[in-house]
């Protein structure tokens, strides 16, 4: 027997994008629905730095407060060129706005965790895998089939499942373009602490860029960003294999306290993937939306991980949707689902992101593409210039405030 359910709004992957926007539209009494895949909520992996533009996003869904006591901010960073074994100190001034704002390392779950504890708990429905998506000529449902054989129904769809996200793909969206690079990342654990100064710092090399990040005393987060190798489809679902290559080959050569904190890994955090992009003209000149469904985080504009904005933008992502589908939808002091007002809606949350979005992929292609050449005149001005006197001009692009949410209701 096939299930049918009918919902106002779904939004396809419970990952930060999709948590968030959920909390954002619960903020502005918009009721949702979140697929997730999963059996359960993806609270694995290691961690992710939030700049001063995450935490207005977060200040702004009301879930700040949750997670700034236990992660302190950095005021420096440091970068070391391992060819020429000279190290910059940098502090961070412009992204240490305040206590409130600063610059922080947090840990992937408790982010997670701490968005989801602000739904209702049915929000959720978990082992939800979606396999098509149809809408007939002239119908405003669009009607979601799931893997379980369960029918969804929904005036609207937001497509938070990633980037390679189907829901982008029904859209007409363009592919993700491969970088040629790849990011491993890890979590290391200290039971009875480490004395790792509380700062960020980075190693540039040869087609690579690395570094560890504390989190609190007792973890740090790592991580690589290299060319991708032929070898590194053969190891990437081998924790085990991914440790082993980066103390025994890619990191064999670079400062033992990297290798230590490597040493660390809880085995069960560590991934290595490709980092793919999507093609900013495609954002500053393709449809954002279609009809009634649209798509926030990855799923609009992955990027490499070069600037640490995957996770930040996301949570923009949330406030401005549903700022923008809440504000569409009021008519006389009520919600009404008319299906020309989402479009509206969606199309000016569309315009909002278009070149943000667009810049910030840019930005995060070239910043990458700067750090992991091996030419000698790219690696002098990325050494001498681009962490010296350019790395804060950057926050100018990152410091960004999304807005606040419509303090509406439903009646």
């Amino acid at each position: 027997m096939v299930t049918e359910m009918t919902e106002d709004i779904v939004i396809v992957g419970a990952g930060i994008a999709g948590l968030a926007t959920a909390v954002g539209l619960h903020r502005v009494g918009l009721g949702c629905r979140v697929l997730e895949r999963a059996q359960e909520l993806r609270t694995t992996g290691a961690a992710l730095m939030l700049f001063p533009n995450a935490w207005r996003a977060l200040e702004t869904l009301n879930v700040a407060h949750k997670l700034t006591p236990f992660y302190a901010p950095f005021k420096t960073a440091s970068f070391t060129s391992l060819s020429a074994r000279r190290t910059q100190k940098v502090p961070l001034l412009g992204i240490t706005v305040s206590e409130k704002l600063g610059l922080r390392s947090v840990h992937r779950k408790a982010l997670l965790e701490a968005l989801a504890e602000e739904l209702p708990p049915s929000t959720i429905r978990l082992g939800s895998r979606l396999s098509s998506i149809e809408q007939s000529p002239g119908e405003s449902l669009i009607t979601l089939h799931l893997e379980d054989g369960t029918r969804v129904k929904t005036k609207v769809l937001i497509g938070c499942d990633g980037n390679r996200s189907l829901v982008a793909q029904w859209m007409g969206m363009s592919e993700p373009i491969n970088s040629g690079r790849s990011a491993i990342r890890g979590l290391s654990v200290y039971p009875d602490g480490h004395d790792i100064d509380h700062e960020m710092v980075q190693f540039l090399g040869d087609g690579v860029r690395a570094g560890y990040i504390p989190i609190n005393k007792k973890h740090v987060y790592w991580f690589v960003i290299r060319t991708a190798h032929p070898v590194d489809e053969e190891i990437w679902k081998s924790p085990k294999l991914i440790k082993q290559d980066v103390t025994d080959r890619v990191a064999k050569d670079w400062p033992k306290e990297y290798r230590e904190v490597v040493e660390h890994s809880d085995l069960d955090t560590l991934t290595q993937a490709p980092l793919f992009f999507r093609s900013p003209l495609s954002l500053l000149f393709g449809n954002l939306s279609r009809g009634s469904v649209t798509v926030a985080g990855d799923a609009l504009h992955p990027m490499t991980s070069d600037i640490g904005q995957g996770g930040c933008t996301a949570l923009e992502d949330a406030v401005v949707l549903a700022r923008n589908l809440s504000l569409a939808l009021r008519k006389n002091g009520k919600i009404e689902f008319d299906h020309k007002a989402i479009e509206e809606g969606l199309r000016k949350y569309g315009n909002e992101r278009r070149w943000r979005s667009a810049a910030l992929i840019a930005y995060a292609y070239l910043s990458g593409w700067v750090q992991s050449q091996p030419w000698r005149l790219v690696k002098m001005f990325r050494d001498k210039i681009c962490y010296g006197l350019m790395f804060n001009r950057f926050v100018d692009l990152v410091d960004y405030n999304s807005g606040e949410l419509p303090s509406f209701k439903l009646a």
